[in-house]
């Protein structure tokens, strides 16, 4: 059966397309050696069940490895103590078997033992007895057991489940007296070393996680360009589409910042659907350049689990609504300080990264995602920038080329006559935001826009509007007097050498009261800029 691009549970080596995962597996497996406890807390669909099922995989040749998910245990059985145990006994004996083990009379024994008590109804099987029974099975097995958890944030508002993990604790500390497990493994996306915990019940919820054991878990699992070009070398060496590699796996990776899922996913929907579309008959088509930007396309319209995610979490939470807009819209820099809360959370979730000491969204395709949402509330879309957008939207393409410089005349004007008279504040907060209101319902379900995220430290945003297989670069800033704008011109021809690209599109908000608006063009270097001013 031929390989496939996966997006769907874990990755398995015989029938997907996939990253190597051999480092990372040596770098956690040197973890295990050393009797570390950790968490693998990692955002939705970043490969963590893909992860633990190979690093299962990879230590059975020295170990017994015993793979949980606690999403297979019901919230009812994290209910009452003895209910959790007695589910916790029969998934880990199961797990156990599935192991090759070496006859052992002794371990066949314990394992007997743990399971006979556990299906007592008339006998006590709490945490405690479950703990007892884990020691004897360690002390018995001729193997060290390495305890994988999978889904484990699935249970982290159950009182059981915190002690749980103060059980486990406390026989960590103790594992120099008595036996226990070589190492024990906790996968999801919220860092349980950050639980908070009621003390009492009528306490407020104070940080005191009894996972403070835990070693800190530095593999990087997101993919880098090498590693997605030798993935795709494996899929050219099968079906010779002539593509360039290395392109390609750079141009996936400028848009994921190896995200494993959005990898994956753009990898997947070149393959099975803009292959075989119009223009892309062939699959040398489809492993192009223009046949990624159509992927790109298509993954920001679907609705799929993660974006899903995404969106319903700042449904949830108004604090990261405002932190969001806030990078996105303003251009606001905003130091990557984990002791706030609000950014901590973000980057647990996968919204953020620490980009030199300051917080960026963590890539391409979930910040025209943001942007997008963004702009498609009812509140925004009530405005009158983009009412003047939908009317002049059939003016602006002309044999399904964009004509930019007539879409800046036409801002210039919606914009001044609809918000020349508000103050500098305004502007400078929402200049960028209604830019971009403008320009969506023209290329939108066409063409795609991102923020050139390199640009920002520069105190200017470029956008760059792919349409049609067509490049469009547009500097948004800020008007500081004409020197600055000079600079800033030069800037921008060095932006359009690095695209190859001839023609670039400036527009300067200027909160000179006496400015001259409108558009010029200009030629630099043989470079052609048009500018705008409002």
């Amino acid at each position: 059966m031929a390989k496939v691009f996966n997006v769907t549970a874990d990755c398995k080596p015989k029938l997907h397309y996939m990253v190597k995962l051999d480092t990372r597996l040596a770098a956690i497996r040197k973890m295990v050696d050393d009797g570390a406890y950790f968490t693998i807390n990692r955002a939705r669909q970043y490969g963590k069940t893909t992860i633990l099922r190979a690093l299962g995989r990879y230590l059975q040749s020295d170990y017994y490895v015993v793979a949980m998910d606690f999403q297979t245990i019901s919230n009812s059985k994290f209910a009452k103590e003895e209910s959790f145990c007695v589910s916790f006994a029969n998934i880990f004996l199961r797990s156990l078997k599935n192991n090759k083990l070496s006859a052992n009379k002794k371990l066949e024994a314990a394992m007997e033992q743990m399971s006979d008590c556990a299906e007592k109804k008339d006998e006590i099987f709490e945490l405690p007895e479950l703990f007892e029974h884990l020691t004897v099975i360690c002390d018995s097995s001729n193997k060290p057991i390495v305890l994988l958890i999978d889904e484990v944030d699935s249970a982290t508002n159950n009182q059981v489940f915190l002690d749980f993990l103060a059980q486990l604790r406390a026989y960590y500390i103790d594992r120099d007296v008595q036996s226990t497990f070589q190492s024990v493994i906790l996968a999801g996306v919220y860092d349980i070393k950050n639980l908070r915990r009621k003390l009492r019940p009528d306490e407020d919820h104070k940080v005191n996680s009894p996972w403070n054991i835990a070693a800190d878990f530095n593999v990087d699992m997101s993919f880098g360009k090498d590693e997605i070009a030798e993935m795709l070398q494996e899929y050219e060496d099968d079906y010779r589409t002539g593509m360039d590699v290395y392109e390609i796996a750079g141009l996936i990776y400028d848009y994921t910042s190896g995200y494993p899922f959005l990898v994956s996913r753009l990898c997947k929907l070149m393959d099975e659907a803009v292959y075989g579309m119009e223009g892309f008959e062939s699959k040398g088509r489809a492993w192009s350049r223009t046949g990624l930007m159509e992927a790109v396309k298509l993954i920001l319209c679907e609705k799929n689990t993660l974006f899903e995610s995404l969106s319903g979490k700042l449904t949830n939470s108004p604090e990261l609504c405002i932190l969001m807009e806030e990078l996105l819209f303003t251009g606001k820099q905003i130091a990557y300080n984990t002791d706030n809360a609000m950014i901590d959370n973000a980057a647990m979730l996968g919204f953020i990264k620490n980009k030199q000491g300051l917080v960026a969204i963590a890539n391409r395709l979930f910040e025209t995602r943001l942007y997008n949402y963004f702009l498609s509330t009812s509140e925004l879309q009530s405005k009158d920038i983009y009412a003047a957008s939908l009317r002049d939207k059939s003016q602006f393409i002309i044999d399904g080329h964009l004509n930019m410089k007539r879409i800046l005349e036409r801002f210039v004007v919606h914009f001044n006559d609809l918000y020349g008279d508000k103050g500098e504040s305004f502007i400078e907060e929402e200049g960028r935001k209604y830019f971009l209101l403008y320009l969506r319902p023209i290329i939108n379900g066409t063409g795609n826009y991102y923020i050139e995220a390199q640009t920002r430290e520069l105190k200017r945003t470029d956008v760059i509007v792919d349409y049609r297989g067509e490049q469009y670069i547009i500097e948004l800033k800020i008007w500081h007097g004409n020197e600055y704008n000079h600079r800033g011109e030069k800037q921008l021809v060095g932006y359009l050498e690095d695209y190859h690209v001839d023609k670039g599109y400036m527009v300067s908000f200027n909160f000179n009261k006496n400015k001259k608006i409108g558009v010029k063009e200009l030629l630099i270097d043989d470079k052609v800029l048009i500018e705008a001013v409002v």
